[in-house]
């Protein structure tokens, strides 16, 4: 795809003179080269995807906007205590100011270059999507110019601009409500007066976006005509699947709790929209089970689906696999975010922040809290008793003393525990086993290390789901890390289409029309990749529609975590200012056994003296389910309101 947006530099050159950025202000403000005849990027097909391309280049780059990157802002992570460079280190103290000012790991600031590749110019989810927006209404009032191409490419023109001004308006409404809803290419000379909606008008107006958008644009340009030139390059592109997953997404959230409350003021779900959110997702999950065109990876290629490590740069979310003896492509990630600079940008950063200080003298260290990995239950498909996980649970088999033994699948895969190996080349660490196996109980090494206490694995676990374990052997592997976020992949449209017709329904047995699953069959699908041993949904969470909210609720928390879903679900859901949701927990335990039988088998290794405390706890009041807005914007004109408490 890079070659081929190479070719297409000349019609960017063209239209880039009427597009400004940096705030809602500026972005309007008219370049002085406006006045220059752009039709020319509208006449044709090749050159008006050249325009289009450039909304690709505005999609947020959400894990490398700087030397640190946080993206999990719920109660799902902590970072080491104290340094407040961190957005997340800002949210976790209330300051959402900061979302224009952190120095490390926001992705959400004014302004951004979205002729650049550099991947500091692109996470700026403010700046990028209303120069995004802006750029789609170009193009959708400059259709007409559009004379020699197919019938065919016009609608893929049109189906693209219509998905990307719905979508880069959802991308912004998750954080700060509803909006000024831009549907045309407003005048440079003065300033909008466009009235900001309340969260389900905007969501309708988004809705009709993104329903457009399916309605014009191919399941897979691979297999039509017009994207033929790009054939083997297309997975980027718009297509039907895509805007229908975002329409249901932007449907779900519209009649979820929080925004339900902000439109109408009732803090329930809103029936209606839950049951068009499950027809659109349920008639994307047909498609993807019809085609084949998304599939789950197997689980035996799970990290995949997030990072690749010594393949030449391979970009994770799709596999190619030998089956049977044929080649079979299994393709999960939808939507990824930015591509800018792939192969270099979890080079030293990320990499390092996920590995021990006693192995890696360096970065800022981020581990996953103990009452979030709770979520993950029991290899039965039963939950853990979170409230106390101190005592034992005869219904699930979970017991505190071997706290480890016979968890989820997911749970060995996603989180490192103590005495797992963590450098494959003892001589590397001085052959000194409390630094070659991870020293996580409360007198281990990599929590007790002289003068690094602040930041030390506290919380009793480290994270996993992005690096390998064995990755900590030498320097030099960094290069061949590549690490990706999605913005959407197909594990989170089965389990938004388990909320959606769940609530929408009010039953765990609740369907689309047009889908042949019910919303508990969707939980299921997902439990069946791991391989759970009878790990299907329990009949006790079937009884009602709130037993089974707890377990669709966990099931996102487990398949989902640290994926940057977490914030989002909980501000939705009316729980991020709830107990125990504003606590971040750690646990203290002793070695039951001697060190080596540790090590060689830490998943049934014997625990003493087992038990939670209380590392951190958020102080959080009502204006914190929203992001404010930048003063100067909502000072542009009277109908831009401010979100309440800022």
């Amino acid at each position: 795809m890079k070659n081929y947006i190479k070719k297409l530099v000349f019609p960017f050159l063209i239209v880039s003179i009427i597009l400004g950025i940096t705030s809602c202000k500026k972005y309007l403000d008219k370049s002085p080269l406006a006045d220059i005849d752009e039709t020319q990027a509208f006449e044709s097909y090749r050159n008006f995807q050249g325009f289009v391309e450039e909304l690709y280049n505005c999609v947020p780059l959400v894990t490398a906007i700087g030397s640190h990157n946080n993206w999990n802002f719920g109660e799902d992570e902590l970072w080491e205590m104290g340094d407040n460079r961190l957005f997340a280190y800002n949210v976790d103290h209330g300051d959402y100011w900061a979302w224009n000012t952190a120095i490390f790991g926001s992705w959400f600031k004014t302004g951004g270059n979205p002729t650049s590749n550099n991947r500091g110019d692109k996470g700026n989810l403010w700046g990028l999507s209303w120069y995004g927006i802006r750029k789609a209404n170009i193009g959708l009032a400059n259709l007409d110019l559009l004379l020699e191409a197919t019938p065919e490419e016009k609608k893929l023109i049109e189906g693209q601009l219509y998905f990307f001004r719905g979508w880069f308006h959802f991308m912004l409404m998750q954080y700060w409500g509803g909006l000024p809803y831009i549907d045309v290419a407003l005048s440079p000379a003065e300033p909008p007066r466009v009235q900001r909606l309340n969260y389900q008008e905007t969501a309708e107006k988004v809705a009709e976006d993104l329903r457009k958008a399916a309605d014009l644009l191919p399941v897979d340009w691979d297999q039509i005509a017009a994207g033929a030139a790009t054939r083997g390059n297309n997975d980027r592109r718009a297509n039907k699947i895509m805007a229908l997953t975002f329409l249901g997404k932007n449907l779900l959230y519209a009649g979820s709790p929080l925004m339900n409350e902000e439109s109408t003021g009732s803090r329930t779900y809103n029936a209606d929209f839950c049951k068009r959110a499950a027809e659109a997702l349920g008639e994307a999950l047909q498609i993807c089970e019809s085609t084949g065109r998304y599939s789950l990876i197997p689980f035996e290629h799970y990290s995949k689906i997030f990072y690749t490590f010594a393949q030449n740069g391979a970009i994770p979310g799709a596999i190619s696999v030998q089956e049977g003896g044929t080649e079979k492509r299994y393709r999960e990630a939808i939507m990824l975010e930015n591509h800018a600079e792939s192969n270099g940008r979890f080079r030293w950063n990320q990499s390092t922040d996920y590995r021990p200080y006693t192995i890696i003298a360096r970065g800022i260290k981020a581990y996953p809290t103990a009452n979030y990995v709770d979520n993950y239950g029991m290899a039965n498909g039963l939950p853990i008793n979170m409230t106390n996980p101190s005592q034992p649970d005869a219904e699930s088999g979970y017991d505190p003393n071997f706290p480890w033994k016979d968890r989820d699948p997911r749970f060995y895969h996603d989180i490192m525990i103590d005495g797992e190996k963590v450098v494959n080349n003892g001589s590397y660490v001085g052959n000194d086993h409390r630094r070659q196996y991870a020293s996580l109980h409360t007198q281990g090494l990599f929590r007790t290390d002289p003068g690094n206490t602040h930041r030390a694995p506290i919380t009793g676990y480290m994270l996993a789901k992005y690096i390998s374990r064995l990755s900590n052997d030498w320097e030099g592997y960094m290069d061949n890390n590549v690490m990706y976020l999605s913005f959407m992949r197909l594990a989170d449209v089965y389990l938004m289409y388990a909320e959606a017709a769940s609530e929408g329904y009010n039953s765990p047995t609740g369907k689309s029309s047009n889908y042949n699953k019910t919303a508990v069959d969707a939980v299921n699908i997902i439990r069946d990749r791991p391989g759970l041993n009878v790990g299907h949904v329990a009949p006790k969470f079937l009884a009602s529609q709130d037993a089974f909210r707890s377990e669709y609720r966990r099931e996102r928390a487990v398949e989902l975590s640290f994926e940057g879903h977490r914030f989002n679900d909980l501000r939705r859901w009316l729980l991020l200012t709830e107990k125990p949701y504003v606590y971040k927990m750690g646990i203290h335990f002793d070695r039951g056994m001697p060190d080596q039988q540790v090590y060689a088998d830490p998943r049934n290794a014997r625990v003493l003296n087992y038990r939670q405390y209380t590392i951190f706890e958020r102080k959080y009041e009502k204006r914190h389910y929203w992001f404010p807005f930048i003063v100067s914007d909502v000072n542009i004109y009277e109908g831009f309101s401010q979100n309440p408490g800022w």
